[in-house]
């Protein structure tokens, strides 16, 4: 299986490497520091995120990621800052991201505000230690040489949103980064361009009803597509659907969360692929936790839905 995978990455190395993605998530919207970094400090308050992802649950190799993210607003709220990481693993390939995050606010009028951001840090991409040192497997000296360090990167993005409607577009990675000559491997990453918005309705006093969608885009690769349309009961279930159109892979979503306290945060989502891959794979899982520091009774009383 080792040396069917080390194939696959030397045969599609232009598709595998020159159109590396970010990683997806079904609970994108509350991760969206990773993508646009004018969210940084949006919430008014602390914020910490943690996702678990694990994808294709029985497929050997499939994806499997882990996100950490903590941002907040300065004294001056104008001023938001972040940091994230996102460790990603599939197969023998393993992608790390660490970027921090800068985002400045301006008050359109009473109730539009507009976020600019600007996101800085490094990508490392290399094959797993287990799979070098496998001597079953001869390794060109090629993934350690030029893989197997860190990448700086940097990127930007735009944020106009309410306490009832977001919009955003941003591209988190601007650079491309070109590890030698050789036409069959061209670069590690790709620009990224992200389009986000999601609006909130008052069905009653008990029941509020927020549609979702994310759109990807990345030179080579599929666009992809995330839908969500979740439904909020006395301001602490929420219950949804997702769906993902990429290309030829489908993917219906159901994703549950509760407010435990005003402070915490806990979701979980299940993904069934429609694609393809569909009879190889049990499905997707998904975790999240959220906690966040609040420290006045104002922020308490104004809840925030993304």
């Amino acid at each position: 299986m080792k040396k069917v995978i080390l194939i696959l990455i030397v045969i599609l190395g232009v598709q595998s490497v020159e159109a590396q993605q970010l990683p997806q998530f079904s609970q994108y919207m509350y991760n969206t520091i990773a993508v646009n970094p004018a969210y940084a400090g949006s919430r008014g308050a602390m914020s910490i995120v943690g996702i678990n992802r694990n994808q294709w649950v029985g497929f050997d190799g499939g994806p499997q990621t882990q996100t950490l993210s903590i941002h907040s607003p300065l004294r001056n709220e104008k001023i938001g800052l972040g940091l994230s990481l996102i460790n990603d693993e599939v197969g023998a390939e393993n992608v790390t991201y660490l970027y921090s995050d800068f985002s400045y606010t301006i008050n359109a009028n009473d109730d539009v505000k507009i976020a600019f951001g600007l996101k800085a840090g490094a990508t490392s991409y290399k094959l797993a230690n287990d799979f070098l040192s496998d001597p079953t497997v001869i390794v060109d000296t090629y993934f350690n040489e030029k893989l197997d360090r860190w990448n700086f990167n940097m990127g930007a993005g735009i944020l106009i949103h309410t306490d009832k409607w977001y919009a955003g577009l941003s591209a988190p990675r601007i650079i491309n980064h070109d590890l030698n000559n050789d036409s069959e491997y061209k670069a590690l990453e790709r620009i990224h361009y992200y389009a986000i918005a999601g609006y909130v309705f008052d069905l009653s006093d008990s029941f509020k009803f927020k549609p979702a969608i994310l759109g990807k885009y990345t030179s080579g690769a599929p666009i992809s597509t995330d839908v969500t349309a979740n439904f909020l009961y006395n301001e602490k279930f929420w219950l949804g659907v997702s769906y993902r159109i990429n290309d030829k892979q489908r993917a219906l979503g159901f994703l549950l969360d509760f407010q435990v306290t005003k402070q915490l945060r806990m979701g979980y989502s299940y993904e069934i692929p429609t694609g393809e891959i569909r009879p190889y794979t049990s499905g997707s899982h998904e975790i999240f936790l959220m906690y966040e520091f609040k420290f006045s009774k104002d922020k308490l009383k104004s809840p925030r839905y993304f």
